[in-house]
Order: structure tokens, then sequence, then C-alpha cells
């Protein structure tokens, strides 16, 4: 008997929430379970996070979290649920299966079996924001190795588990190549350790068109958080329906497993709601727990319902559907197929065993780190980069000189163009005269600044790590 917490939700979720569990208990499901509230109404009661601290101890001492969807008050204050329950559990890993059910469900795409894995913690889902100018506010985009290292490791251990026969990366990092370019080389690094399953990387835009025109080119694609999490959702949309897809949420310790989709107030206590999302979660979550078989008889018994053309409103389709049918109606005919499996569509057969128990991540041995300047981030209102280079000037010394100024990214001094527009927020890099820059130079940069009226809203340090630049050039530099 495995203990879960479970949280029903707002909107349709609890409507949602109740048929899945119909669903799993008489399939056999060997499942204790602890109910929380969340979402909407802890809100409102001044709980700014959406969950009380008792419902904390419940998830983090049953470690499986089942959760219907939530909503999220409108106005400012009220922080994403989702965001802090993934990243307060380490829930690193966000594992979202999108496979086609052509004829049954419509689609351009019927040979689509893609599985999206998401990093789930960091990159612009820090959620790390300044306003730092009257014009110009900034979302910092943070990625780390051990967050590069932990989900690729993952998408190919999730591949060889799976049987799966490719792993593709997806990131920008012919922009980005700090940010975007470590988890690309990361993913390089790992992908050879795992000579029999074929990788490749496409640079995320063109990527993402492969992906949605021919799908059938992709099985697991791997990618950074905000990547991760639009094309996970068109990926489910061109299978058929963002409605059917569930996903895991897949921790060191913990994991939360949910459908994909919103808590749709409109639609809340009309028993209309299509609860496959939620249930295709659940399904995976009995995977995590080791019922395989259970999970089995499940997902070929709501195969063989979507098959016979049993649908709720979402789906139903003249020509294709059989039977419009309600939210409970539709679970009790998927109860009433337990034990069938489909006729049309592959039958499901899971991998047996433990899930993916991947090792912890290792702490590298420390570069060799090296101060060679720093990007003072300066507020000015004016708009002629040779002005506000001459006013920069005046902090140069024998240690520390002006080499460039950049507006929102691009060069402008020297040698700018009088075409670029330019806001009110401006990098100027320092750069050493000597080999290196020591930390005292810094604080006298600030100094002097003060004493000239120059606003430095920010700083950056720059670095050589091991030799090699660790900070971008400026675009056109």
């Amino acid at each position: 008997m495995d203990k879960i917490t479970v949280a029903k939700g707002d909107g349709i979720g609890p409507e949602i929430m109740d048929a899945t569990l119909d669903i799993l208990l008489n399939a056999g499901a060997q499942l204790e379970i602890d109910e929380i509230e969340i979402g909407e109404q802890v809100y409102l009661a001044g709980n700014t996070a959406g969950i009380a601290p008792e419902s904390w101890e419940s998830i983090r001492r049953n470690k499986v979290f089942l959760k219907a969807p939530i909503t999220t008050p409108q106005g400012g204050g009220y922080k994403s649920l989702n965001v802090t329950t993934r990243k307060s559990l380490g829930l690193y890993a966000n594992v979202r299966p999108c496979k086609s059910l052509h004829p049954f469900i419509s689609t351009k795409h019927p040979d689509m079996d893609v599985v999206i894995i998401r990093e789930n913690e960091e990159d612009l889902y820090a959620g790390i924001e300044h306003q730092q100018t009257d014009e110009v506010v900034q979302c910092l985009k943070l990625i780390s190795r051990p967050g590069c290292e932990k989900i690729v490791r993952y998408a190919f251990e999730f591949a060889k588990k799976y049987h799966r026969k490719k792993v593709t990366c997806f990131t920008k990092d012919n922009i980005m190549k700090q940010t975007d370019g470590l988890f690309h080389k990361v993913f390089d690094e790992i992908a050879v350790e795992y000579p029999e399953i074929e990788n490749e990387h496409w640079i995320v835009d063109i990527g993402a068109a492969k992906m949605a025109d021919t799908p059938e080119l992709f099985d697991v694609i791997v990618m950074p958080n905000l990547y991760g999490d639009v094309l996970s959702d068109v990926a489910a949309q061109i299978t058929g329906s963002v409605g059917l897809a569930g996903s895991a949420n897949i921790g060191e310790e913990c994991a939360m497993f949910e459908a994909i989709h919103g808590s749709a107030p409109r639609r809340a206590g009309q028993n209309l709601a299509n609860p496959s999302g939620l249930l295709q979660g659940a399904i995976m979550m009995l995977n995590h727990l080791g019922q395989t078989e259970i999970a089995e008889k499940v997902q070929n018994a709501w195969l063989r319902t979507m098959e016979e053309g049993i649908h709720t409103y979402d789906i139903y389709k003249e020509g294709i559907s059989t039977q419009k049918v309600g939210t409970k109606e539709f679970a009790e005919a998927v109860i009433t197929n337990l034990g069938k499996t489909p006729e049309t569509l592959a039958k499901v057969s899971y991998e047996k065993g433990a899930p993916l128990n991947l090792p912890k991540y290792e702490r590298k041995p420390l570069a060799d780190k090296v101060l060679v300047g720093v990007d003072l981030f300066v507020h000015w209102p004016g708009f002629d980069a040779n002005e506000i280079g001459q006013i920069l000037q005046k902090l140069n010394s024998e240690k520390a000189k002006l080499t460039m100024i950049t507006n929102r990214g691009i060069k402008v001094w020297p040698k700018g163009f009088k075409e670029t527009f330019c806001t009110d927020h401006w990098r100027c890099r320092f750069s050493a005269e000597l080999a290196q820059m020591e930390k005292d130079e810094i604080v006298r940069l600030m100094a002097d600044a003060v004493k000239h009226n120059i606003d430095v809203i920010k700083t950056e340090n720059l670095y050589q790590f091991d030799g090699k630049q660790a900070f971008s050039l400026g675009q056109g530099q």
C-alpha cells in the first residue's frame, strides 16, 4: 500500500480528481490517500503561497503528490504554486509524453510519439526580475551545470529504460552562448556515455518548427525550462488536445503528477470536464510507485474507451465519436473497460522495475578563476553614446579602462551607429589594463561614479575560468 498526498484543486479539479481516483481504485491500485487543500481558497485566506505548512509536511512525508489544477487569484502578490512546488521539492525533471491517438482523436500527425523532458527549476523561471531604469526591466536567466547534468542524464536514462532510440536537445546557443551554450555542452558530454542512443542538437526555433511540422522525426526531446514549457504544450496540442496530456515532475526524493491544463473555472461543477489529462498523470504515478500492472490495466482501458468513441465534449467529433459523455460517465466507461485492451491502437506494456535512480550530482574541481574586468550598468537618460562615453572615461585609471558601451546588448561605443535606438540603460565595460583586476578597483570605480553623479544600478564581474573568457561580447563587437 502506497500512501500519497492528493489535492483536488480548484475549478474542474475536484470533478476530474474524483473521476481519476475512482478509476484507479477500481483497477486495484494500492493507494492510501492523504488529502490536502491548496489553491484559491488558501490564497484568499491570506496565505500568499497558496499552501499551508501542514500540507507541505504531508507532501514531504509521503514523497508522492497527485495534484489537480488550481486557480491563482488575479492581481499582484500571489506566486505560482506550481513553480514553488517544483523548485522547493527539487522536482528537476518535467516529463510529458505526447502520443497520437489517430484515428480516434483528430490530428494532422498520426505517427507522433514524442516525450518532452523539460528542466524544471531554473532558467528564466528563477523569477528574478528587477526594474532598473525608467525604461528597462530585467529578468535573470540562470543556467547551472548541476541543473544541466541532472536533466540531460535523466533524458538519456529515460530513453534507455523505455527503449527510446534518440534524444534531441533544443537550445538557442547561437545567441545565448554562455547559458544555452552550457546546456548544449553538457548534452554533448553526457551523450558520449550512451553510444547506443542516437543524439542530436537543434537550434530551438527551427527545431520547434520541425517538431510542429514533422514530429515523427523526434523521440525524446530535452530542453531548458522556458522552451520546454512552451513546446510541451505545442506538442500536446498537435497530438489532438492539451486536455489529454499529463505530466510527471520528478526529483531525487519527491515526485508530483498532474494534468498540464488549467482549472477551467467556467466549466466547473457541470460534469463536462475531461479527466484524461489527470488520469495520464496518475498512470505515470503508478509506474513511479512500481504498480506497473495496474498502470497498464488503466491505460489500456482508457485507450479502449477512446477507441470506442466515448468522448467528453472537448474531443467529441461527429463521424469519429459515438457518444458524448460527462466526467462521471467517462470514468464509468473506463472502469467498464478495465481488463480489456485496445483493438486498433497499440496495447501498452510498461517496463517493470523501480523508477529511474540517477546518481547524485558531484561537484567538479574548482576552476582557476581570474577577474579581468567589470560591467557597470548605468541609468542615464541621454541618447548620445559618445556623450556618455566621454562622461564614463573620467573613471579610467591605470588599472581599468572603459572599452565598450552597449545598449540592450548592441555595441554603441566606440564607433556605434547613429541609427541604433538607445534606451536609458547602458552597459559600460571596464577592462583590466594589466593581466587581471583586483576587486578593490571595482570599489574605486563605484566610488568615483558617485563623485561624478553616475547612477550605477548594477555591476557584473568579468572572469576567465581556466583561461577561457566566461562572458559575452557586445553584439556587433
